[in-house]
């Protein structure tokens, strides 16, 4: 996938994805509840057995004197609890470079939040080491965001932060920003918190075009039928719920693009209203 926002190219690259269990992301996505769902979520987002179609990817921005990755999948040799996820080896550094990325190219690392599947190559192992992947990018993470996450120790989220945020702070590579931080004149990050203490979403503005890369305040299209639905993965669901339900209002039935990072489909979407919730539609 390639999308342009004015002088901004997006380009998608996947490390991994397909069809996924409804329940292993949200409690409440029983068969019952999402038959009222399937007619606007299939084909794209929904398989013809019911599982979600989710990815795990990367957004590669483009924007003028700036190339700049949004959240860095899972990784490769990295011990896991998610067996699928246990010591990956994928060709995504190799898919990147297809796509017209070789990692030297590299100019800005953005971590929308600090979960497993946001920041693995962050890092990679290099003669016993994790170092930072991408020679001659900063990495950007929310101050707030690392500030929790550094904390962690003894369970698997401070084995994730040793081997793929901590070795970029200790290398001085991290710039730990607002969450209202400006990139660029056409980049800027917006507050979304409640799936983690510190997350943000991306937001693109060039030449009277918008977009918006979510992150995690939505994990699959059917929250914008759902907003309720929180994930198992939400730090505070409470907020988290907020959030997405604010999210919705402010750019539904505008010509926004909404670029979710979980989303499967042909490219960006728009969220429409729908009754007393909201639907996407994709492009």
């Amino acid at each position: 996938m390639k999308a342009s926002v004015g002088a901004i190219t997006v380009t998608r690259v996947i490390e991994n994805g397909g069809p996924t269990r409804p329940t292993f992301l949200f409690p409440d996505a029983v068969p019952e509840a999402l038959q009222r769902h399937r007619d606007w979520l299939m084909p794209h987002f929904m398989a013809p057995d019911g599982r979600f179609i989710a990815n795990v990817q990367t957004y590669v921005v483009q924007a003028p004197g700036l190339t700049m990755l949004v959240d860095t999948c899972v990784g490769n040799d990295k011990v896991r609890q998610i067996k699928s996820w246990n010591m990956m080896r994928t060709s995504f550094l190799e898919d990147l470079t297809k796509a017209g990325f070789p990692q030297e190219s590299i100019d800005l690392v953005l971590c929308t939040h600090l979960h497993v599947d946001h920041v693995g190559w962050n890092t990679r192992l290099v003669d016993g080491r994790w170092v930072p992947t991408f020679p001659r990018a900063r990495y950007v993470f929310e101050q707030s965001e690392w500030a929790y996450w550094s904390k962690k120790d003894g369970d698997e989220s401070g084995a994730l932060i040793d081997d793929s945020v901590r070795p970029v702070v200790e290398a001085g590579r991290a710039d730990l920003v607002t969450s209202n931080h400006r990139i660029s004149e056409e980049i800027w990050l917006e507050p979304t918190p409640g799936h983690t203490p510190g997350h943000v979403s991306v937001h693109l503005a060039s030449r009277g075009a918008e977009a918006v890369i979510t992150g995690d305040l939505m994990h699959h299209p059917v929250q914008c039928g759902e907003p309720d639905w929180h994930s198992h993965f939400d730090d505070d669901a409470v907020m988290a719920r907020a959030t997405r339900k604010a999210f919705c209002a402010r750019y539904a039935d505008r010509d926004v693009a909404i670029l979710g990072t979980h989303f499967a489909g042909p490219g960006p979407g728009r969220i429409l209203s729908h009754g007393e919730a909201w639907r996407f539609r994709a492009a």
